[in-house]
């Protein structure tokens, strides 16, 4: 018998199917050589009862269950390809039937992918995207790069101001206690930079190099340390030093200091045009194709997403995170106690975007289905050479990670964004306009 599936709501249903009895004698094989290894019986040495005195001494059926262990991932694998189903969770298996000499019939409860109407997916209205830049972004971007060539100059007998750098000890003060975290030496800290609690650099302004001064601020309600959350501190500050920034004139050596490449600021400028025309000209792209697959998605119909879905996606985004971390040498445990939070706050961090993470997944696979997309041997070809220099991967070390099923997966999901995106219409305005 084929396999029967018989779907009873949106995303489960009942799966019936048999276990021939050439696969079933395979499975009672296998199951009595793993049992006789442990099997004294009298008159045979351990592990050496033949199959026939077991069978009449235990009964077939003892190996029943082994035996059902060993071929029901084949089994069912063999099942949900002829039903033509994607499950999503674990199948709650039950027996119909373990009549000797005949096929086994088995009954799964499978949850599987909900089902995908979609709507309109090509020729969707996106906002315009400028990318004109402007002799503005360009100012903009060599007054950065100023700020970055910028000197430090010791003030002598000045007033701290806005933008200067002070180097300062501080000794903070809860309810007249030291706190954890709340003393340093020799700390240089840039006034207005806000990387300190609230009010704490603006009561440095106006005092100089010698100055000893309390600096009374309150935690803000959602800092980081839960026990100094909405309390009064006082910090008794020392100032050693007060720096300010001494700019670089805006002339051909400017230039070379920040390119080798270019010999005035002429070509600077022209440089930094081309790059930000570049970087204006992707960030247009992305934004057009989040809008497009956005709005795509939104036109689709989809059955409720199973939970096992969503549990999936909020696993599999968790790893990848504290995978990029690792690579960048934070193990998890640093990770949590460098930001202050739990394994549990990540875990609603990506909980929150999952339903449309998963629909849009769902809408993209949908439309590689639609589409017939089907990548070829050049484009896997191209991938994993693509991946290997991303990784630093050897091709081989690839396409051993990599199955070529999951490769076509991929490339087919990134041409179905390709599809949508390339044939979306940038037809609606912005709500503001860039001026010059």
């Amino acid at each position: 018998m084929a396999a029967k599936w018989e779907k009873k709501d949106s995303n489960q249903g009942e799966l019936t199917f048999e276990i021939a009895p050439d696969m079933i004698k395979d499975g009672l094989d296998k199951a009595f050589k793993r049992t006789k290894k442990n099997l004294a019986v009298p008159g045979f040495r351990k592990g050496r009862v033949p199959r026939q005195i077991f069978d009449q001494m235990y009964g077939e059926e003892a190996l029943y269950q082994d035996a059902l262990n060993i071929v029901l991932p084949d089994a069912y694998e063999e099942a949900i390809k002829d039903a033509g189903i994607e499950p999503v969770d674990q199948p709650q298996v039950d027996v119909e039937s373990m009549d000797k000499g005949k096929a086994w019939v088995l009954k799964a409860v499978v949850t599987v992918k909900p089902d995908v109407k979609l709507g309109d997916y090509k020729g969707l209205s996106v906002t315009k995207q400028n990318t004109r830049v402007y002799q503005k972004d360009i100012d903009a971007e060599l007054e950065k790069q100023r700020q970055q060539q910028a000197e430090l100059v010791l003030k002598e007998d000045e007033a701290a101001a806005k933008g200067d750098t002070v180097v300062i000890d501080f000794d903070g003060y809860v309810d007249g206690k030291q706190f954890d975290g709340g003393k340093a030496d020799n700390y240089s800290l840039e006034l207005g930079s806000n990387s300190f609690i609230p009010g704490f650099e603006d009561q440095l302004v106006g005092h100089k190099a010698g100055d000893d001064v309390d600096v009374k601020v309150t935690f803000p309600k959602d800092y980081q340390a839960e026990d100094l959350r909405d309390k009064e501190a006082t910090f008794k500050v020392t100032l050693h030093e007060v720096k300010e920034k001494q700019l670089p004139e805006l002339d051909d050596e400017f230039a070379k200091d920040v390119d080798e490449d270019v010999d005035s600021l002429e070509e600077l400028q022209a440089k930094t045009k081309d790059s930000l025309k570049e970087q204006k000209t992707q960030a247009a792209h992305d934004a057009i194709e989040d809008e497009a697959i956005s709005e795509a998605v939104d036109n689709a119909e989809i059955a409720d997403i199973p939970e096992a879905m969503l549990k999936d996606d909020i696993n599999r985004q968790m790893d990848q995170y504290l995978a990029n971390m690792q690579q960048q040498g934070i193990e998890p445990k640093m990770y949590f106690q460098l930001t202050g939070t739990t394994e549990d706050d990540l875990r609603k961090q990506f909980t929150d975007g999952a339903e449309k993470r998963v629909k849009t997944n769902l809408v993209l696979e949908a439309v590689v289905a639609a589409e017939k997309i089907k990548p070829s041997e050049d484009e896997i070809s191209a991938e994993v050479k693509d991946l290997a220099g991303q990784y630093g991967m050897e091709e081989s070390a690839v396409r051993s990670a990599l199955s070529d099923d999951m490769l076509k997966h991929d490339i087919a999901i990134k041409s179905a964004v390709d599809l949508i995106a390339d044939s979306a219409k940038q037809d609606k305005k912005k709500d503001s306009e860039d001026k010059d």
